[in-house]
């Protein structure tokens, strides 16, 4: 239609080899036709700490721009500011850097009250459906709250936060295979709920040495043994997952090992915008993406909204800002 201004679809970013980091102020740009009058959208990265990417689950891209014009950042690429059309027309606004940083800064002063409180380890947990941002969040809030340190010792020692995803407990897919649940991966019966609560138990206990947890390859789609290192130093570990709300056995007990709940909400055609492209990236077709991201993710996420009641508090999973909480 001749004048409309064009829908962004999504924008790959400039990949570089897993682990191999980019100098400081070194650029990435993408570009995309986006369709009628052959105008191109445009990202540049103007971060300048020179850090690399290509942390285990995570695909190898900077950043990517979503149909509801919200700047998804890699977890290691901070310092994006914003989006424009050639010639300097701008278009939807992804959060500002500025808001996103405030919005942090809050959840993070939550944490350090709580910690200030007990005294002891503080275990949050961030929970929300396929799609919402979980893993996004928890990334950053850990990383908000490492940079928060204030002596040069916690600096240059040990991360006082550690993220503690769900996903190492994924059954690994011969098992999956052997059970007949490889085309349900994801719901709940394929994971170790067992496994999971127990080593919740043992985060909380065991603090005076390092407790090793499995992480979860997407590359390989299939869990790690042992990578992600629970420090003693460690005075938040930030869990992440689909089913830490969860009302049936044995997920029901993983509340009660959590200091605080938060639920990650996102509307529901943002999250199928992400969970397809994420499943694209991943070597589905679009067809493909799109019945896995309705069928599988989606009967999932109808068993976790009820959850949202249960939680401590709401963030939202585009602007990371507190939506609801009960104090």
């Amino acid at each position: 239609m001749p004048g409309r201004e064009p829908d962004l679809a999504v924008i790959i970013a400039e990949r570089k080899p897993r682990g191999i980091p980019r100098a400081p102020g070194d650029p990435v740009e993408a570009r995309l036709d986006c369709g009628e009058g052959g105008r191109v959208a445009e990202l540049a990265d103007e971060r300048g700490d020179g850090g690399g990417i290509g942390s285990a689950g995570e695909a190898d891209q900077h950043a990517s721009i979503v149909g509801s014009g919200t700047l998804e950042q890699d977890p290691q690429a901070s310092g994006y500011r914003g989006v424009r059309h050639a010639g300097g027309m701008p278009s939807r606004a992804p959060t500002p850097l500025p808001e996103v940083r405030a919005a942090l800064g809050v959840l993070a002063d939550r944490a350090r009250r709580l910690h200030a409180a007990s005294g002891g380890r503080i275990v949050l947990g961030i929970t929300g459906s396929p799609g919402a941002g979980k893993t996004m969040l928890a990334q950053r809030f850990v990383t908000a709250l490492n940079e928060g340190a204030n002596t040069s010792a916690e600096t240059t020692a040990a991360p006082v936060a550690v993220h503690l995803p769900m996903d190492g407990f994924h059954l690994a897919n011969a098992t999956l295979d052997r059970l007949g649940l490889r085309e349900r991966k994801g719901a709940i019966e394929t994971f170790d709920g067992w496994g999971f609560v127990a080593l919740l138990e043992r985060v909380r206990r065991e603090v005076d040495h390092v407790v090793y947890a499995p992480a979860f390859e997407r590359h390989v789609d299939e869990p790690v043994a042992g990578e992600i290192a629970i420090e003693a130093s460690a005075r938040f570990v930030v869990v992440e997952g689909n089913y830490l709300l969860s009302d049936v056995e044995p997920w029901q007990g993983v509340r009660d090992l959590l200091d605080e709940a938060w639920f990650c909400d996102t509307d529901d055609d943002e999250r199928m915008h992400r969970l397809v492209r994420r499943h694209t990236e991943f070597g589905r077709s679009i067809e493909a993406a799109r019945a896995w991201a309705t069928e599988v993710d989606g009967a999932n996420a109808r068993g976790i909204a009820p959850a949202r009641e249960r939680a401590d508090v709401v963030v939202s999973g585009v602007t990371w800002e507190i939506v609801a909480a009960g104090d």
